[in-house]
């Protein structure tokens, strides 16, 4: 197993804390508590290439030239993953069609059924150039699936932590791969309290969802194909679920990097769809009455109920930076909108439906203008369910 920390060697990219400004060679947090971000990010030189000539066939390892990981393709971790439609949300469908007026991007055909896999690649990859033997995780499904999943490919043993209630899908998912899970009583900070306890024995990597800046870095992929798909141009602004940010954070990331790369004009807007009743960052934004609304907490999108998210300070930046926004989702909003997903062929989970619906409540509010261009990720496929 790797050492958590140390002096910083040849080797994989060092990580820095933005609070105080110490670098790691490896470690889940910075000891003043502050979540790590690498200390480089990769940029490749401008213009940006043909759109047209690109190359795509490597699915996400296409963008190796913004990836902090995997310089050695024989340490990456791979299954193929990336390269997900994006798709006009309303071709094909008849006058009683729902009316996104977006575009989807199809993130619930990854191997694994979810988005996460952009980060569990990038951070398997990066637990094999460390040379770690074991890993843990916690998850409330989709990414303890996704984590155990490339665990297995990287011929790494794995222990995902995991809500007592959790889905039986999911839990089978976790099973077949060899890993172990380890349900855990109480509320989703108890699941994270009960992993962290793990990583304190020493003998474990911690390959968190919420924590490790290698799995940002892999979700960051998700901005760079929505602008390759679009001749390296970005939609007006992009509508993703919002619980601890591993996806919202990780389009900031990546709009960012492309726009410093030169490879495009702009960074999007960013707006979130949090889980009614559980919607910290709402609060932050806009108080209790618009995060707790009287119609009770969304249970529908139990994938996104984190009360306390690591990241929020990074989040609500993120938020301020692109003028972005975030709105709870009321259980029966996400419920009305699931049925139309799946009516119009999208057959997604119960969480990836707050994002279309928190689309409708911003366009009703003036948020986004009725001509501007939007993209939405739809986030975990139903057959999880």
């Amino acid at each position: 197993m790797a050492r958590e920390d140390g002096p910083i060697t040849d080797g994989p990219t060092a990580l820095r804390c933005p609070d105080c400004g110490a670098t790691y060679r490896d470690r889940w947090r910075c000891t003043c508590g502050s979540p790590l971000r690498f200390a480089e990010q990769p940029l490749p030189e401008p213009p940006a290439p043909d759109p047209e000539a690109f190359d795509a066939r490597e699915g996400l390892w296409s963008f190796d030239d913004f990836l902090p990981v995997g310089d050695d393709p024989a340490d990456r971790v791979t299954l193929g993953e990336g390269a997900t439609p994006l798709v006009d949300a309303d071709a094909g469908g008849g006058a009683d069609a729902p009316d996104w007026d977006a575009s989807f991007k199809l993130e619930y055909v990854f191997p694994t059924g979810s988005f996460k896999d952009r980060g569990a690649t990038t951070t398997l990859t990066r637990a094999r150039e460390l040379g770690v033997e074991r890993v843990v995780e916690d998850s409330s499904g989709n990414a303890g699936a996704a984590v155990a999943t490339y665990a297995a490919r990287a011929g790494i043993d794995a222990e995902v932590y995991v809500p007592a209630g959790v889905k039986e899908s999911k839990l089978t998912a976790i099973r077949r791969t060899g890993a172990e899970p380890v349900r855990v009583p109480g509320s989703r900070e108890d699941v994270t309290d009960a992993c962290l306890e793990r990583v304190r024995e020493g003998d474990a990597w911690y390959a968190s969802h919420a924590w490790n800046p290698a799995f940002f870095a892999g979700t960051a992929t998700f901005a760079y194909e929505v602008a390759h798909r679009r001749n390296w141009t970005v939609p007006d602004a992009v509508v993703t679920p919002l619980g601890h940010g591993t996806l919202f954070l990780g389009a900031y990331l990546g709009f960012r990097a492309m726009k410093a790369a030169g490879w495009t004009d702009r960074v999007p807007r960013l707006l979130g769809a949090q889980a009614a009743g559980v919607a910290p960052v709402v609060r932050a934004l806009h108080g209790p009455d618009a995060a707790d609304p009287a119609d009770a907490v969304n249970d529908a999108a139990d994938g996104i109920q984190i009360a306390e998210p690591v990241q929020i300070d990074r989040i609500l930046e993120a938020i301020a930076t692109t003028d972005g926004d975030a709105v709870a989702v009321t259980q029966a909003d996400a419920e009305r909108e699931l049925d139309r997903l799946h009516a119009a062929g999208f057959y997604v989970e119960p969480t990836c439906a707050v994002a279309p619906a928190a689309l409708r409540t911003f366009r009703e509010r003036g948020v986004i203008a009725p001509d501007e261009d939007v993209v939405v990720p739809l986030t975990g496929s139903g057959l999880k369910t």
